[in-house]
C-alpha cells in the first residue's frame, strides 16, 4: 500500500482500521528485517563507474558504498557495515555452509544483518580466536551468534588458538577427530565472509590490536614483506603466501583452499587497508567485494598507475621461493 500503491500512512490506517503509529511501526520493521529494501538510481553517482572499473580490472563483483571524505574512519566503517549486511543477506541460500571470520569489520557487519530464513545451513568459524590473554570465545562467538540468528542457521565454533606456539602442535591437533570435524565443514564451505586485516589500518585490525602477535611475530611479518591477512592467514602485495612462516602456526584456512570456495565475500573499509586489499585481490581470495568509495577510488587509481600488463612485480599466488 505504501511503496507500491502510494497510499499515505493515514489512508492505510483507515483501511486497516488501525492507528497511524502502528502503520509507521510496521513500515520501520519492514526496513529493519529486509522485507523492504530501498535502491536509488542517481545519475550523478560515481559508485557504478568505480564498480565497473574494479570488475574489469580485478574480476570481482564490486559494491561501492558512497562515503564522504570528511567522514571519520569509525563512521565510514559503520556505513560500509550497514550496506554490507544488506548486500550479503540476498546471497545466502539454504543447504549452505557459510564460513565466517572474526575481526573488527565482521563484528560491525554482524550488528546490522537483516533476517532471512534459510534452511539446513551452518555457520562455521574460519579461524581460532584464543591467545595468551583470552580464549577469544566470547568475541568470536558473538559474531557467529548474530550470523546464526539472522539466517536461522546452526553455529559451529572452532575452539582453538588463533596461532599455535609451534607448527608441530598444529599438525598434531589437525589429526584430532574433534578438530577434523570442523576442518571438514570448512573444506565443504559454499560461502566465505571475511574482512582484510592490516597493521596500518585507521581502525586497527583485531588480530594486531588484541594481543595475538608479539614483537617477534611482527618482526617476522615485516621480514616476510606481509601487507595483510584474511582470517589470520598472511600474504604479500603480490598475493604470495606459501612460504610465510607464521602461516604454518595459524589456524586460519589454507588460502589455496579458500580460493576454491564458490562465493567469497570480502568487506573492507578505509584507505589504510588498500595494500592489504591489493594483496587479497592478487591472491584471488574474493569473488565479491564491498568497500567504501575512497578505497575504491584509490584501488582504481593504483591500478591505472601501474605499467601496462604488469602490476605487482611478482606473480599472484607464488612465493619468493617459488620464483
Amino acid at each position: 500500500m505504501y511503496y507500491l500503491q502510494d497510499l499515505t500512512m493515514d489512508a492505510i490506517a483507515r483501511e486497516l482500521r488501525t492507528s497511524r503509529s502502528t502503520v509507521s511501526r510496521l513500515l520501520s520493521m519492514a526496513r529493519q528485517t529486509g522485507l523492504v529494501q530501498i535502491s536509488i538510481n542517481n545519475p550523478a553517482e560515481r559508485a557504478p563507474v568505480l564498480e565497473q572499473q574494479i570488475r574489469r580490472r580485478f574480476g570481482v563483483e564490486a559494491h561501492v558504498v558512497p562515503v564522504a571524505d570528511s567522514v571519520s574512519d569509525s563512521e565510514a566503517l559503520e556505513r560500509v557495515a550497514i550496506q554490507a549486511a544488506r548486500t550479503i543477506s540476498p546471497l545466502m541460500d539454504s543447504n549452505a555452509i557459510i564460513g565466517v571470520a572474526w575481526g573488527s569489520t565482521l563484528s560491525a557487519v554482524s550488528h546490522h544483518l537483516t533476517r532471512k530464513d534459510i534452511h539446513d545451513s551452518t555457520i562455521v568459524q574460519l579461524n581460532g580466536a584464543g591467545n595468551t590473554q583470552t580464549t577469544g570465545i566470547t568475541y568470536a562467538s558473538e559474531i557467529l551468534r548474530r550470523f546464526g540468528q539472522a539466517y536461522g542457521a546452526r553455529v559451529e565454533q572452532f575452539p582453538v588458538p588463533a596461532f599455535f606456539d609451534h607448527a608441530d602442535t598444529k599438525r598434531a591437533m589437525w589429526n584430532e577427530r574433534s578438530v577434523r570435524r570442523i576442518l571438514d565443514l570448512q573444506h565443504r564451505m559454499t560461502v566465505a565472509v571475511f574482512g582484510v586485516g592490516s597493521i596500518d589500518a585507521g581502525i586497527p585490525s583485531h588480530v594486531y590490536s588484541g594481543g595475538y602477535l608479539d614483537d617477534e611475530d611482527l618482526a617476522q611479518l615485516a621480514e616476510d614483506e606481509v601487507v595483510g591477512d584474511v582470517a589470520t592467514m598472511f600474504f604479500r602485495e603480490d598475493g604470495s603466501h606459501r612460504d610465510i612462516l607464521l602461516n604454518q602456526r595459524s589456524t586460519g584456512p589454507d588460502l589455496d583452499h579458500l580460493q576454491e570456495v564458490r562465493r567469497r565475500i570480502c568487506v573492507v573499509s578505509g584507505e589504510t587497508k588498500i595494500n592489504g586489499l591489493r594483496g587479497a585481490l592478487a591472491a584471488g581470495l574474493a569473488t565479491d567485494l564491498i568497500l567504501d568509495e575512497a578505497s575504491a577510488r584509490r584501488l582504481v587509481q593504483l591500478a591505472a598507475d601501474e605499467q601496462p600488463g604488469g602490476a605487482p612485480a611478482r606473480l599472484a599466488g607464488t612465493s619468493r621461493a617459488d620464483r
